[in-house]
């Protein structure tokens, strides 16, 4: 029934509405009856109220006369809307009526030709569905009796009764229409307000009702019914095997219906179709609940199939078909305060998700691209989509993509062996609302793997913004609507989602704290919450700053977190075991402490960050961690020219390596390196961490510079890190992830950093106090390199070289140098 209607009917309390006095039947909220009104007071009323939308009082009499005394009137009726109205020959009107709701009649009256009642609303006491169900199931098995043995109850009235089993005081008043009891027990249960009373009264009508049908019964001879007997048949007619079935089941009915007692099939199927009338499901998976509850009629408790749609129904009614969490609004304020709750800084990453909410507000959707947070491990992802689950007052969950197939996805089908609902829908019906956030973690690893079928389409499928209200679950197989869904992402390499996935999401990227953020986070954060989750109070533990940098700098020297919340956890768990055993009663973290507990510091100063040294350069990697430092070494050794390569690198690293070696060759001379030491050395080239794949052109600035060194023996500034691509003609190229890559740098306490000129716009990424405390030299081509970075200057004696090497076959500009030539 529309809420709306309802809600006229509740504005007609206190007023005074036409009361239509009926003789022939009792109209029920929630009902809709056909019905010709010939009754001269109730034609009067419809004539004086043409209005469309008419609110009247329907209210049952046995009075047979013309006068009806108005006070006798004055009970309970129902309120009912008059959805349409025709006039018939002999003047009367045949009219259409939507039951709404119960109400009392009071100071009924008959003025201007017709009966008008002021209108008090009832209060009905309610009954759970859980209490109810034993006279329910009583009233149905009394039913069935009936509907196999009297042909005033038809055979579908079980039937119907069944797919009405949500709620109880309704279903007592379709029973009572249905069973055809007489009008004054109908009016009876009108009248009756007490839901559990209710049904006792449609029960006892309905028993007394089977007993008048069993005594006829009785009379008649079995197998055979009232009409039966009326029509003559008691002379024997050849039966069919159909017949003969059905004469049975109408026996077993009628004896179980004498009894009391329930079929366990029927007792399962009448359990099952209350299950979704209480479920509230749309009416195109309601048909589909009650045809598969229908099914469990004709199949034992114990076979396989039983089973099968057992589970089917129980994952049908288990989804939050139409419950929502809040008011459907868009807080933003509220969002961004549960950000400054859980998140220091971030405040880019912070002003593009408010963005993407602020868009949804103003369109009244979720319809946009999908946000995906894209950061190393530990950063806060999700840290930050639960806080815009907190805004918005809805639950969250977490789908992780790495590894699952397409069945795990979106199910599997259910004429498959093992057939089961799918993640997305699972997660759904955990939650309990239509409208949770859904992170989708590990974006970027969908599809990865042995997996069964292709993940990335039934994801791409899903996420489409024209399939998102009509999406389906293969096991389920009926449409489910996404729209309301705020999905999330998260990736640690927005570049290796697959192409087409990637299209329906918007990067947000966080690219990890400096060591005075983690500090800030550690004592404002971490620390409190640590030391309460380990049974100890923040006066019983102290921890300060100096410590907070030596503990981040030595064993938490990672993009993100993560490794400062296990070490500060392994540190409370120690202080934590003291405190059990007595031996103090205050603590104050140490770096001795420290060092007791998590052993030596796993990154310590090396010797590229300790000296200068030839052949050792300081790189910059961009990595899915976060940005690294990367350290390359080339070597100088007596040999035939050859260049070794190693450290597990990809093609594209190998190509920048030799495209730096003949960059060098060719700036021998200005460099001072003699051209034999090309023809009369080896050179390996080496990336430390051999068993770190390492790929990408970045190190070409680093590789060439370690190159130059190695072969001119020149040392290489410790204090300086770089990173950049090489032409084989000098020229240094732009790269990304410069953010990542300077905060490395920074975080491993090198001041100084080599970029390409292409990317000084990057640098307004990089935190402010981050760019005032490190110098950066922008760099277009590898000459400016070596000025920055190559310690010492090239020796005038190697030019010396040539002495012995005839004028004619020296190179052109050796002899101008030498000053030959010409003559």
């Amino acid at each position: 029934m529309p809420l709306s209607d309802i809600r006229k009917a509740s504005e007609k309390v206190g007023e005074r509405i036409p009361v239509l006095p009926i003789r022939s039947t009792v109209v029920y909220p929630s009902g809709a009856t056909a019905l010709q009104i010939g009754f001269a007071p109730n034609v009067e009323a419809l004539a004086a109220h043409p209005e469309g939308d008419l609110i009247v009082a329907i209210v049952s009499t046995l009075d047979d006369g013309q006068d009806i005394a108005p006070r006798s009137l004055e009970k309970v009726a129902t309120a009912v809307r008059v959805l349409d109205r025709l006039n018939l020959p002999g003047g009367t009107i045949q009219t259409t009526l939507q039951g709404l709701r119960r109400i009392h009649l009071e100071d009924v009256r008959f003025e201007d030709g017709y009966y008008s009642a002021r209108v008090r609303a009832v209060a009905e006491t309610p009954l759970s569905p859980d209490d109810a169900q034993p006279a329910i199931d009583r009233i149905l098995n009394t039913v069935a009796g009936l509907a196999a043995n009297v042909d005033r109850v038809p055979d579908e009235v079980p039937r119907i009764l069944r797919m009405n089993l949500g709620d109880p005081g309704r279903f007592a008043d379709l029973a009572a229409t249905l069973c055809n009891l007489k009008l004054p027990d109908r009016d009876a249960v009108l009248q009756e307000l007490d839901v559990a009373a209710r049904l006792d009264l449609v029960l006892r009508s309905l028993e007394e009702a089977w007993e008048r049908a069993r005594e006829v019964t009785s009379a008649i001879g079995p197998g055979s019914t009232a009409q039966e007997q009326e029509e003559g048949g008691a002379q024997e007619q050849p039966r069919s095997g159909r017949d003969r079935a059905g004469e049975i089941r109408r026996r077993i009915q009628a004896l179980q219906a004498e009894l009391g007692e329930t079929d366990p099939l029927e007792r399962e199927a009448d359990e099952m179709l209350r299950k979704v009338e209480l479920a509230r499901l749309p009416s195109r998976v309601a048909a589909v609940a009650r045809r598969e509850a229908e099914r469990l009629r004709s199949n034992a408790t114990t076979t396989q199939e039983a089973t099968e749609i057992r589970s089917y129904l129980e994952a049908l009614v288990s989804i939050p078909w139409n419950k929502r969490a809040g008011d459907g609004k868009i807080d933003l304020a509220a969002v961004e305060a549960a950000f400054d709750e859980e998140h220091l800084g971030m405040e880019e990453s912070k002003q593009r998700l408010l963005e993407v909410l602020a868009v949804a507000e103003l369109r009244g959707d979720l319809r946009g691209p999908i946000p995906c947070i894209v950061g190393p491990p530990g950063v806060g992802k999700r840290t930050l989509a639960t806080a815009i689950a907190r805004g918005l007052g809805r639950p969250v969950v977490r789908l992780e993509l790495g590894g699952r197939g397409e069945g795990q996805i979106v199910g599997t089908r259910r004429t498959r062996s093992g057939a089961q609902l799918g993640k997305v829908m699972q997660l759904i019906a955990d939650a309990g609302v239509k409208n949770p956030v859904f992170i989708l973690e590990e974006v970027d690893e969908a599809g990865l793997g042995n997996v069964e079928g292709d993940p990335v389409e039934a994801l791409e499928e899903m996420l489409d913004l024209d399939n998102r209200e009509e999406f389906t679950d293969r096991y389920l197989d009926v449409p489910f609507d996404l729209s309301e869904v705020f999905f999330v992402g998260a990736a640690s390499d927005f570049f290796r989602i697959p192409r087409d996935l990637r299209d329906h999401f918007i990067e947000i990227r966080i690219a990890g704290y400096t060591p005075e953020e983690k500090i800030t986070i550690a004592r404002d954060w971490l620390f409190p919450r640590i030391v309460k989750e380990h049974g100890l109070t923040p006066d019983e533990v102290r921890i300060t700053d100096e410590t907070l940098l030596f503990l981040t700098r030595g064993y938490a020297r990672d993009a993100g977190v993560g490794n400062l919340r296990r070490s500060l956890a392994s540190i409370m768990r120690f202080v934590a075991r003291a405190k059990a055993d007595g031996k103090g009663a205050e603590w104050t973290i140490t770096q001795e402490m420290i060092e007791e507990v998590l052993g030596y510091p796993r990154w310590s100063t090396t010797p590229a960050e300790s000296h200068p040294e030839v052949g050792v350069v300081t790189g910059l990697a961009w990595t899915a961690s976060g940005g690294e430092l990367m350290f390359i070494e080339a070597l100088k050794m007596p040999g035939t020219g050859r260049l070794v390569i190693t450290g597990l690198l990809g093609d594209v690293m190998r190509e920048s390596v030799n495209a730096a070696y003949s960059y060098v060759r060719s700036r021998a001379d200005e460099l001072g390196i003699p051209r034999e030491a090309f023809g009369d050395n080896d050179i390996h080239v080496h990336f430390p961490v051999g068993a770190t794949p390492k790929d990408g052109p970045s190190a070409g600035a680093a590789v060439t510079l370690a190159l130059a060194s190695s072969l001119a023996e020149r040392p290489v500034r410790h204090d300086v890190a770089m990173t950049g691509e090489v032409t084989l003609r000098g020229k240094i190229l732009e790269i990304g992830g410069v953010k990542e890559k300077v905060l490395a740098a920074y975080r491993a306490g090198i001041p100084e950093v080599i970029l390409p000129s292409g990317n000084k716009r990057d640098l307004r990424d990089v935190p402010a106090d981050v760019r005032e405390r490190m110098k950066f030299h922008y760099v277009e081509r590898m000459d400016q390199v070596f000025d920055v970075a190559l310690l010492g200057e090239p020796s005038p004696v190697r030019l010396a070289v040539d002495a012995d090497v005839p004028a004619a076959a020296r190179p052109p500009e050796r002899q101008a140098a030498r000053g030959e030539g010409a003559e």
